[in-house]
């Protein structure tokens, strides 16, 4: 039963071939550790993509040459945007993502939908394609969708892995051109350094004219005067670091009654007696043991 081309909706469902190799003998091992060719599908989609319902085939004209993706198997779900490998090696025995067909130059691979008619995408590998080398689907810079010949030199061969390899970033190299130097960089960086220690300054600075004003507001109030009813050029001067630790060394002598007899020892009984002998919590056993 041929398929009519009426019937090809190309990524439909966002499941895409992105990259093949026909003849692989130094790229990436199966799980068996041999080397075959292989056929990458990608989920473009941005939700989790079930594939156990599609077909997948280099002979669109037999379906009962089409190899059925398996249900049952947890790796048949392709998370969003990423991809998986399908091993052309004609040995489905060995597992889900083995073929029933091998691959060659000049054929074409299709993605067909569960209902065996509707091809969901498709690519016919160049005749001329060299051993070691892929087929990959890039974009151009025009924003076009293009396959293109990877030898594994500048342009990467890229199994189970986005076909976009992201070597520098756009805006450092700009920076790099602009600023070869490094001298508006720096001057950044030291602008950022006392900008904010500026900051801080100014925000010690609020914070302790605060608490003088509270602190005055709080004398006042303690000899019976309110600070609305004072002139600011009348009202007292808030007490300095000097009054207040002076004051604070007073009291600490005045209430802190300790003894002051040499070589006696005095013994004061506390509100609370506290014994660890009697505590519970002493008796339980404490898991997991540290």
């Amino acid at each position: 039963m041929a398929i009519s081309t009426a019937a090809y909706a190309q990524g439909r469902k966002g499941l895409y071939l992105t990259e093949v190799m026909v003849q692989n003998d130094s790229s990436v091992v199966d799980d068996y550790g041999m080397r075959h060719g292989w056929i990458e599908l990608t989920n473009s989609t941005h939700a989790s993509m079930e594939i156990s319902s599609v077909y997948l085939t280099n002979d669109s004209t037999t379906p009962e040459k089409y190899y059925p993706v398996p249900l049952g198997d947890v790796n048949t779900n392709i998370p969003p945007l990423q991809q998986v490998i399908f091993w052309a090696d004609g040995e489905p025995n060995k597992g889900t993502f083995h073929t029933s067909f091998k691959i060659k130059p000049g054929e074409t691979i299709y993605i067909i939908d569960a209902d065996k008619k509707t091809v969901l995408d498709k690519v016919t590998i160049p005749s001329d394609l060299k051993p070691n080398t892929s087929f990959a689907r890039v974009e151009n810079e025009k924003g076009e969708i293009v396959w293109e010949v990877r030898d594994g030199g500048d342009k990467y061969i890229t199994p189970g892995g986005s076909n976009v390899i992201v070597d520098t970033n756009e805006k450092v190299e700009n920076f790099r051109t602009l600023d070869s130097n490094g001298v508006v960089l720096t001057v950044m960086a030291m602008s950022i350094v006392f900008g904010a220690l500026l900051v801080l300054c100014l925000c010690f600075y609020a914070i302790s004219k605060i608490g003088s004003a509270i602190s005055k507001a709080n004398k006042m109030r303690s000899q019976g005067v309110e600070p609305k009813t004072v002139a600011k050029a009348d009202a007292p001067a808030s007490d300095s670091g000097e009054e207040i630790a002076a004051i604070v060394m007073a009291l600490h002598e005045h209430l802190n009654a300790h003894d002051q007899e040499n070589t006696i020892l005095t013994i004061n009984k506390v509100k609370k007696a506290y014994s660890p002998w009697s505590s519970k919590i002493y008796g339980l056993r404490e898991l997991p043991r540290k």
